[in-house]
């Protein structure tokens, strides 16, 4: 509820009280005698007045409108994001939110991307900003600057789920090059290819650049593999919605991951990725380009 300040509290100064004081009238005065009068006490009459009631309203309203920060650390948060990975790079959160339910009012204090698991309907609404009704494909993929807060309320009649990924460093200018993943931002497309139908090879392509990562999306038919190659920078693996792959570094035992499921890669990491699902596998890499040391996930 909100409160006209200028109605109701334009009579008393700032260091007025919220009491105030009533005198019995002429007619009731007592004589006691010739050319004496008494006049009764000042009966005192507490009254609430809308400065007080202002008081007890405003910070429960304050309270509903602070937003919840993301988890971080041991440091619990929004309870729709679910922390899966931190590092000095990143933190990723696998985000699942009910159908017709929504998040809480949460802050989002760094760029980040985030990624859609399957087909969504949302409803974007950010602190004091007009609200923005999203259709999201399956595997989209966008860059958001940070410092806002918002909810995300789920319009549709299935669970929302999503990884969003906070950039820890700062990423200056982003660049567009096979996908819109940065609105408004042109793309540079005379690079970019598709994967070739029936073709048992894997597939790759620059999405989107930042100053300090860039993401790439790979496609594997069934049964193919990505031979281990070493990799000079650190790397975030994704895994999109209906793709089952098998992945681990050399010497090290196979991790099987699904939509949704995380690795991290240190820089240097050299793992060997292959498809063992029945259908084409997509996954993401996100570079950090100035991850020349190892983090640990």
């Amino acid at each position: 509820m909100q409160f006209d300040r200028n109605r109701g509290l334009g009579e008393h100064s700032a260091g007025c009280t919220n009491e105030s004081y009533f005198v019995a009238p002429a007619s009731s005065r007592q004589l006691l005698e010739p050319g004496t009068v008494k006049v009764p006490e000042v009966q005192r009459v507490k009254i609430i007045l809308p400065s007080a009631l202002l008081l007890l309203v405003l910070p429960a309203s304050a309270q509903a409108q602070v937003p919840v920060p993301l988890a971080h650390g041991n440091a619990p948060g929004e309870p729709h994001h679910h922390l899966k990975i931190e590092n000095e790079y990143i933190r990723a959160y696998y985000v699942e939110v009910p159908p017709h339910e929504a998040t809480q009012l949460h802050q989002h204090d760094h760029d980040y991307i985030y990624v859609s698991l399957g087909p969504s309907d949302v409803m974007n609404a950010p602190l004091n900003k007009p609200e923005v009704h999203l259709l999201l494909k399956d595997g989209e993929t966008h860059f958001t600057r940070g410092g806002f807060a918002h909810v995300a309320r789920n319009l549709s009649d299935k669970p929302l789920r999503n990884i969003t990924i906070e950039f820890l460093r700062p990423q200056g200018s982003g660049r567009n090059i096979c996908a819109e993943v940065l609105p408004g931002s042109p793309m540079i497309t005379d690079i970019c290819g598709a994967p070739v139908s029936g073709q048992p090879v894997p597939f790759s392509t620059i999405l989107f650049e930042t100053d300090g990562a860039y993401t790439r999306l790979y496609s594997l038919p069934p049964t193919v593999e990505v031979p281990p190659v070493k990799a000079k920078m650190s790397r975030l693996l994704v895994t999109l919605d209906q793709s089952e792959i098998e992945s681990a570094l050399l010497g090290e035992s196979l991790r099987t991951l699904q939509g949704g499921d995380l690795l991290w890669f240190p820089a240097g990491s050299d793992p060997a990725i292959k498809n063992v699902g029945t259908t084409v596998a997509r996954y993401l890499f996100i570079s950090f380009k100035d991850s020349g040391a190892t983090a640990k996930p």
